[in-house]
């Protein structure tokens, strides 16, 4: 029977009836976990860098360290506030659950993605800090698809459930920085 289905068919009836995550009734139409996202980047880095094509960055040492730090420090900065803000209106900031909020103070004052532009930032310090080159074209890949797995249903969510102020808010904003 797939063979009789339109290209990429297979893949639209996989993402429908096979989620990863357990969604609340009322709440974003999330079904991968962000994180997982760039775990398999992580992944898929490393094993490119390993058995594929070594891509090393041509850094020296200290300058490697001071962007890994940079770098990672910056992207665990902005999901340790997140987090923060999230826990300070008492809502799990899982995307797949209820929102009784949304949060628009902290780090999303200047980003309405600080996680998930944290773990990209987090990313890029362990490609730093690791020399992969990989690591760190595999950056914008990553982000690329938590938008379409989970930013584009989370937004759609919330401007259904908020109206007018979360279009405001989108509005004052930017989706990344």
């Amino acid at each position: 029977m797939l063979r009789t289905l339109p290209k990429l068919s297979w893949l639209r009836i996989a993402w429908q009836t096979a989620p990863v995550v357990q969604r609340d009734a009322d709440a974003a139409d999330v079904r991968i976990p962000p994180p997982l996202v760039y775990a398999a980047s992580l992944a898929v880095g490393i094993a490119l860098q390993a058995f594929v094509y070594r891509f090393d960055l041509a850094l020296p040492l200290p300058a490697r360290i001071v962007a890994a730090t940079l770098f990672g420090g910056a992207g665990v900065a902005l999901v340790v506030a997140a987090l923060g803000a999230f826990r300070r209106t008492g809502q799990d900031p899982k995307p797949w659950k209820t929102t009784h909020e949304f949060v628009a103070t902290g780090a999303y004052r200047w980003s309405r993605n600080p996680m998930y532009v944290g773990m990209g930032l987090l990313q890029a310090g362990l490609a730093f800090g690791l020399a992969n080159g990989w690591l760190l074209v595999l950056v914008p890949a990553a982000l690329g698809v938590v938008y379409a797995v989970a930013i584009r249903p989370e937004e759609a969510y919330l401007e259904a459930k908020f109206g007018a102020s979360y279009v405001a808010f989108k509005q004052t904003v930017r989706r990344w920085l």
